[in-house]
Order: structure tokens, then C-alpha cells, then sequence
């Protein structure tokens, strides 16, 4: 009995004109997944609660971010070339620019090659502290890309570390101490998220997920559910003990962030609500971006931590 071959971009007969230049820029910038760049918000992490918002070292931190926009646009070029026969048999990742031909794997392997060295370059005139956690973030997700992904439980903890390691170059673009609350907080969430991504991809492609994503095989919903819960109860439990910490009160002298922790709240219920109730979950970038009480949730904690940390009660509990 034969068995169906995966759909291959036919290739362009000999004479035939190369595509309009505006269709491959489209293609690059697709390729680059400007929407995931909201993850290296991150970066921002020890500007804010290093009480370094409204000084000079906000345009470092701009610089910061914008780096780590170049990394992670190169990492993703790099995996869709490793991906592309496998997203040729997704549902959604078959119309990907790699997978379906639009853009070619030699241009986007030079693409992300030059990306990331001109991002590495580019950290190395912030500090070397910053651009070393730069160089590991890209050797973390490229090992990612050849090997790790397909390590059960490793796959995840690796996606909640480069969140970490995003954190971590934040604050030393800026030479200020990021708190290991606020680290511990930094992967427990990210973990949540990439949980909460393989949960939707089990459960979405079913009986496929394995040829998808060969790792699939060794998650079960049940399983993910555990860890979920146990993730979800520790990282309500972490920022809760961080709002209130004897560190956090001196170092804000104020005893008001535990405001914040409604926000946090909400943010978790409502994503768990989207995860099981409506069966969404698989791009929680995206997510974010779409639901507008998730949205909208973020935007009021940003709000109130600002006000918290920056704000006039703050000025008058000193």
C-alpha cells in the first residue's frame, strides 16, 4: 500500500522570473515573526524594577531589546529550515515562507547568519557582559533547534530559560542586579506558557502530533495537566512571596506591589480559561496579543507596578 508524500514547493522552471522583490521582502518579514518580539519584553525587566525607567539607561535598554529582535528573528529563520518538512505537513505551518517555497533556504540561512552577527556585534558595544548572555541565548536555542527540542521535559525548561537569560541580559546591558525573585518568577511564567503550548498541540493534532512534532509522542494531556498545575501554583505562590518580601519593601520602600497580584491573578485564570475552555493556547504571543482581556489585564499590571514603584505613594510612604 503506498503512502502519500508530503507536498513539496515545486521548483521554478528555467527561465521563469524570480518573484517580485516586495513578495520576498513580505516573506522575510514573515519569516522573522515581528509578532514573537513581544517576548523580549523581558529585556525591560531589570530597567523597570532597577528603578532605572526614567534615566539614560532606558535608551540602553532599547538597544538591548532591539538585539535580542535581530537574535530571535535569525533563531527563527534557522529553525524553519530545520522544520520545513515537518511544517509542510501542519495544517497552519505548511504556509510558512520556508515551507512553502517563497523563500529559499540558502537565502534564509545567510540571512540569519548575518542577523545574528550583526546583533552580537551590536552587543558587544553595549558591554561584554551583555553580549556573552547574548552569544549564550543564541548557542541555548540553536542547541534547542538541533537537539533539545526533541528531549522530553528538557524542550520546555530550555524555551523558560532563554525567557531567563533574556532577563538576565536586560539587566546587565544596564549594570544593575535583577532579583532572583524576579527570576525564579521569569521562568515559572514561561514555563506556564510553553505547558500550556504543548497541552494545545497534544490535544489539537491528536493522532498527528508525533509526525508534527516527534516529541509530542512522550507528553499525554494528563500529564501536561499535572505540570501545569504545579507550575501554575508556584508561580502565584513565587510573585506573591516577592511582592511582600522583606528585600522588595526595602528596596521600593513601599509595602503596596502585593496590588499587583490581583493582576497576576486574572492573567493566569483567564489564559487557563482560553487553554481549556476554548481550546487555545498554541501561540501564546499571540494570544496575548488577540484576547483583549489578556491584553488589556497586562496594560493594568504594567500600570499599577509603574505606579507602585514610580508613583506619588511610593514618594510619600519615604
Amino acid at each position: 500500500m503506498s503512502h502519500a508524500q508530503p507536498l513539496r514547493p515545486a521548483a521554478r522552471p528555467t527561465g521563469e522570473a524570480a518573484p517580485p522583490l516586495s513578495d520576498t521582502l513580505l516573506a522575510v518579514v514573515q519569516s522573522l515573526r515581528p509578532r514573537q518580539w513581544v517576548k523580549n519584553l523581558f529585556v525591560f525587566a531589570g530597567l523597570v524594577f532597577a528603578e532605572r525607567l526614567f534615566t539614560p539607561s532606558a535608551a540602553v535598554a532599547l538597544g538591548a531589546f532591539a538585539v535580542f529582535c535581530a537574535l530571535s528573528g535569525a533563531v527563527y529563520l534557522l529553525n524553519d529550515v530545520a522544520d520545513r518538512e515537518r511544517d509542510r505537513r501542519h495544517p497552519q505551518k505548511r504556509h510558512r515562507p520556508i515551507a512553502s517555497g517563497r523563500l529559499g533556504v540558502g537565502a534564509a540561512v545567510v540571512l540569519a547568519v548575518v542577523l545574528a552577527a550583526a546583533a552580537l556585534g551590536a552587543g558587544l558595544a553595549v558591554n561584554r557582559g551583555f553580549a556573552l548572555t547574548a552569544f549564550a541565548y543564541v548557542v541555548l536555542l540553536g542547541l534547542y533547534s538541533a537537539w533539545l527540542k526533541h528531549v522530553v521535559i528538557v524542550d520546555v525548561l530550555v524555551v523558560s530559560m532563554g525567557f531567563v537569560l533574556r532577563a538576565v541580559a536586560g539587566a546587565l546591558a544596564i549594570a544593575v542586579e535583577i532579583s532572583g525573585w524576579l527570576l525564579i518568577c521569569t521562568i515559572l511564567i514561561a514555563l506556564f506558557l510553553a505547558l500550556g503550548k504543548r497541552r494545545h498541540e497534544v490535544l489539537a493534532l491528536a493522532d498527528a502530533a508525533a509526525r508534527h512534532r516527534p516529541i509530542l509522542e512522550e507528553y499525554s494531556a494528563a500529564l501536561l495537566d499535572q505540570m501545569i498545575a504545579v507550575v501554575t501554583a508556584s508561580t502565584v505562590t513565587a510573585y506573591a512571596l516577592y511582592t511582600m518580601s522583606p528585600e522588595t519593601v526595602a528596596k521600593f520602600h513601599t509595602r503596596l506591589l502585593p496590588a499587583t497580584l490581583p493582576f497576576v491573578l486574572y492573567g493566569i485564570f483567564r489564559y487557563l480559561y482560553l487553554l481549556y475552555h476554548r481550546q487555545l493556547g498554541g501561540n501564546p504571543s499571540e494570544l496575548f496579543l488577540n484576547d483583549k482581556a489578556l491584553l488589556w489585564n497586562t496594560v493594568a499590571w504594567i500600570a499599577v507596578v509603574l505606579l507602585v514603584i514610580y508613583g506619588p505613594a511610593t514618594l510619600f510612604e519615604r
